[in-house]
């Protein structure tokens, strides 16, 4: 056992859980010695408690010893675990979830080793140290692979660079679907379609010279579109994309449509604009 995990009975409930949370957050468990998933549960938290190196004290609560303790915090089943921060619950889970699931639990109340080493990756890249919040990031990843948003953190440079292929290898790598699916990384891959899409150096007037020339010139208006696009001209950008649609459905494998959908998420996925841009492309496609 370590130093920062105690065995908690009503004696001590007051000075090693109230009185010690307004020094650092307690999490108390509720278990039992008959208690299956109290087995699994138990022993992980305590490994966490160590690890975490009083980051959180663990409090363990034997609820058939300390039923009153039991009713008063309204355990109903077991394993119960609760965070009191300042004297108050703040947070709390039933049953024995994963340990992936119980780290993300842990890093609403305080954070992990490779949680400070991300936040202080940021405050590194908001100084403009690009290079020593990418160190950082890595030994954050080092310290918890599972920690998909510091593999984000790192694409945003990556991106930022220039280095796309890196970026996107980065985001590629995401497993966690509330981490690959969340507004911000679905962005910053629409981002980086639509740069390495924009990445062939064309001359605007070029282009619409070709547009006007032939106006079935589809490679030109998807090139247009890029550049457009990548320059913040959305609604022009966008205007092309539909053309696409409307002139070639098949084109590059539906590319128009498809790219629409990057714009549409690169800009957040909501909006006047976004809908909008939704309507005129499903009446393009009817």
């Amino acid at each position: 056992m370590s130093p920062f995990d105690k065995d908690i009975s009503e004696a001590n409930f007051q000075q090693e859980v109230i009185e010690a949370s307004f020094q650092q957050p307690v999490v108390v468990d509720f278990w039992a010695p008959w208690c299956g998933p109290c087995k699994v549960l138990k022993p992980l938290l305590e490994r966490l408690a160590a690890e975490y190196n009083g980051k959180f004290i663990l409090a363990k609560v034997n609820a058939d010893e300390n039923q009153d303790l039991s009713a008063q915090f309204g355990v109903r089943g077991i394993p119960a675990v609760k965070a009191v921060v300042n004297g108050k619950i703040v947070d709390e889970f039933s049953g024995a979830l994963p340990e992936g699931e119980v780290r993300e639990w842990l890093g609403k109340i305080v954070p992990s080793p490779s949680e400070e080493l991300r936040q202080q990756a940021q405050k590194m890249r908001g100084a403009g140290d690009d290079a020593g919040a990418l160190e950082l990031l890595a030994q954050a990843s080092g310290l918890d692979p599972n920690n998909e948003w510091v593999r984000v953190d790192a694409a945003e440079i990556m991106f930022v660079k220039g280095e796309l292929e890196e970026a996107r290898r980065l985001l590629n790598s995401l497993r966690d679907d509330n981490v690959a699916k969340d507004a911000r990384t679905v962005q910053l891959l629409a981002q980086i379609k639509l740069a390495e899409m924009g990445a062939g150096g064309e001359n605007e007037s070029t282009l619409v010279a070709d547009i006007e020339a032939d106006t079935n010139n589809l490679e030109a208006r998807l090139k247009l579109s890029n550049l457009l696009i990548a320059s913040g001209r959305y609604e022009e950008g966008m205007d092309q994309l539909l053309e696409i649609v409307r002139r070639d459905r098949g084109y590059q494998d539906d590319i128009g449509r498809k790219t629409l959908l990057d714009v549409f998420n690169l800009l957040g996925g909501q909006g006047e604009l976004v809908s909008r841009y939704r309507r005129l492309l499903a009446s393009a496609l009817n």
